[in-house]
């Protein structure tokens, strides 16, 4: 199966993709990966989507859809796979559809207030990276890390601004992207609050459906 996954940051997008792919066997694929992986290995993409990187530039469409069909054409893909974080945009969505098609798109719906809590709440330990959540999962001393004792901090990206920030940029991003999809009847929405496991379940239903 060849599924995109959508969800905004805190949707849970990454926990789902990883129980998708240790039940299914298929590999799940982000474009950060396969950036960083071209670099280390010195392609020629990889060169080019360096000289952007060290540039603090975003790399080209065209250098990342390269990339991307590249990966697609390795063993690992040949029954199927997730993409994270790709497409971005209608233009990329086009690209990937003359590369290959799409099962399923899967958008992880969960709303902007909710999402702000999940992120804002999170406490992370400098020393051990062990993280935690004020509401969810708090640590047994307020502020302490259980592991190893240090003083817990909530990190930049986890600030209610930064976050808000991140949010409408996502939805910018994903709203033409959802409609893209909706038009060729490859949209399945899940609702995203509640546990792993339930949004999982929902998650399970589509994928076999397909």
């Amino acid at each position: 199966m060849k599924l995109i996954l959508l969800g905004a940051p805190g949707a849970g997008k990454g926990t789902q993709a990883k129980k998708i792919v240790a039940e299914f066997g298929i590999p799940q694929i982000s474009t950060g990966d396969i950036l960083r992986k071209a670099v280390a290995d010195g392609t020629p993409l990889g060169t080019e989507a360096k000289k952007y990187m060290e540039a603090g530039k975003l790399v080209p469409d065209e250098v990342v859809i390269g990339l991307m069909k590249d990966r697609l054409q390795e063993d690992d893909c040949k029954d199927g796979f997730i993409l994270d974080g790709f497409p971005r945009t209608v233009e990329q969505a086009e690209a990937l559809g003359e590369i290959t098609d799409i099962d399923a798109v899967i958008s992880i719906e969960v709303d902007m207030d909710s999402l702000v809590e999940r992120i804002t709440g999170r406490r992370s330990c400098p020393k051990c990276g062990a993280v935690y959540h004020i509401s969810f999962n708090p640590p047994k001393e307020d502020g302490i890390c259980d592991a190893c004792g240090s003083t817990l901090i909530q990190r930049e990206d986890d600030r209610e601004e930064t976050v808000r920030k991140r949010l409408d940029t996502y939805t910018r991003q994903t709203s033409p992207l959802i409609e893209y999809y909706a038009g060729k009847s490859l949209l399945k929405t899940v609702e995203g609050n509640g546990s792993i496991d339930d949004i999982y379940a929902s998650v399970r239903k589509i994928l076999l459906g397909l």
